[in-house]
């Protein structure tokens, strides 16, 4: 029997109990059955209205769903009414009104959109005492983006990277893997990359020449111009022009190139490692006074100078336009690429780092791709063959070095060897990365491509699956 001929017969024969003048135990039952009558009424119409939420609840859950795949670019008025549409598609319970729906998109101490609704159920019994309807509401919430990603990109820019079209390739894994990392961030700020073009020297840019960071004592002694000099040959350094008598003028700094070389004091005579400190190794702040802390600007005839480092940043057109300009030259100092990644991520020098925001969790990032052995720092090695002494700038026997530093400071380091000239697999190279999972080991330039895409996958989770 439907229940509104129930809810019928049920008022008839009230009525007719309290018309009827005779027979006071029938309407005394009558009396004292209502409340039980009401009560069985009461959880019929109930179990309805929870089963009613219930549908509702999973509807709102996909509506939340899908509103967090579009709530970055959507206006408030966008997200109301696809929020509705989406609902109303979802949720079907016939006889259900005053359906509302309402979303509220949100970036405040993470990314979140939150879908409250109320629905309102008729009811079948308890209409006897005058409740019509049961009033159902739900709210379901999608979070995502509480934690942020900072990236360093540390690329090889040698000039063997020319060979067998790795620059090529290189330039459209590390476009890939920017695009990818747009798109993973909510907003502006979620994900910061930085680009450090390294070869055997870095540019931090010509721009920063009268910061008082820099150290001018090589560059000077190598960039000027000799006069009344003896001899026929003009020479071209000052210890040059001193031993033919003459008188050294150094260049203007502005005709700097911007790049630099390792930190730390010149070799001393019969010294086999730089003294006064190991600052190549590290990001300890320049100090006024010690040259040793201080970056030394490098630009003679046996240095190489790579694009402009640029530092953490979410400018996805000009990163893409450097990485575009990026040309191979030079030799290997895997050392100073990463140590300026390091420096990128947690600013100094001509770079700032944007402060944390303690409502979120941050991940720092360092992916260091190379194609060579290292052959060439400020001290050691010829740019040709392989230099034990530079390696163990990067990591010592005993496990320190540069790669000990930044894994130390919290940072996870990605190493990639691009190996299509059959060089030995890069022992030095597997001990930076944070573990193994973390080294990569490629034989042809396209596995560039794949492997930075793996890369961004793995990235793009950890920022988003929080």
């Amino acid at each position: 029997m439907r229940p509104k001929n129930i809810r019928g017969r049920l008022r008839r024969a009230l009525r007719r109990f309290f018309s009827e003048r005779a027979g006071n135990v029938a309407i005394t039952f009558a009396l004292a059955a209502l409340p039980a009558i009401g009560f069985v009424g009461a959880a019929v119409d109930y179990s309805r209205a929870n089963s009613v939420k219930a549908d509702m609840q999973a509807a709102l859950d996909s509506t939340a769903l899908m509103l967090s795949k579009e709530a970055t670019s959507d206006s408030s008025a966008q997200l109301q009414t696809n929020a509705k549409a989406y609902f109303t598609a979802l949720f079907n319970r016939p006889g259900s009104t005053n359906i509302v729906v309402s979303p509220t998109y949100t970036t405040s101490g993470g990314t979140q959109v939150v879908v409250n609704g109320s629905v309102s159920v008729p009811t079948d019994f308890m209409g006897v005492v005058g409740v019509n309807s049961i009033t159902v509401s739900g709210s379901s919430t999608v979070k995502w983006g509480s934690s942020r990603l900072r990236v360093a990109l540390v690329l090889d820019n040698t000039g063997s990277m020319a060979d067998n079209g790795k620059i090529t390739a290189l330039k459209t894994a590390t476009n890939n893997l920017l695009a990818q990392l747009n798109t993973a961030a909510a907003t502006n700020g979620d994900v910061y990359v930085s680009i450090v073009p390294f070869a055997n020297d870095v540019n931090i840019g010509s721009t920063n020449y009268a910061a008082t960071y820099i150290d001018w004592t090589d560059w000077n002694a190598n960039n000027g111009t000799c006069r009344s000099y003896t001899g026929r040959t003009q020479p071209q350094t000052l210890s040059d022009c001193s031993a033919a008598r003459g008188s050294w003028t150094a260049d203007s700094h502005t005709t700097w190139n911007g790049c630099v070389t390792d930190r730390g004091a010149p070799l001393s005579t019969g010294a086999t490692a730089p003294s006064a400190g190991n600052y190549d190794e590290t990001i300890t702040a320049p100090v006024s006074g010690n040259t040793a802390t201080m970056y030394p600007a490098d630009q003679n005839l046996a240095s190489t100078c790579t694009q402009p480092i640029m530092g953490l940043n979410y400018d996805w057109t000009s990163m893409t336009s450097l990485v575009n300009s990026m040309q191979p030259s030079g030799s290997t100092n895997q050392p100073i690429g990463l140590v300026w990644g390091w420096q990128t991520l947690v600013g100094g020098g001509p770079f700032t780092s944007p402060a944390m925001d303690p409502n979120y969790t941050y991940s720092q990032v360092i992916i260091l791709l190379s194609d060579g052995l290292n052959t060439e720092d400020r001290w050691y090695g010829d740019g040709s063959t392989t230099s034990t002494q530079v390696d163990s700038r990067m990591v010592t026997s005993t496990g320190s070095g540069t790669c000990a530093n930044i894994k130390a400071a919290g940072i996870t380091i990605y190493t990639i060897q691009v190996n299509t000239g059959g060089d030995p697999t890069s022992t030095l190279l597997q001990s930076c990365a944070t573990d193994s999972s973390k080294f990569f080991l490629l034989t042809s330039s396209n596995q560039i491509v794949t492997t930075f895409n793996a890369i961004g996958t793995n990235l793009s989770n950890l920022y988003v699956s929080k």
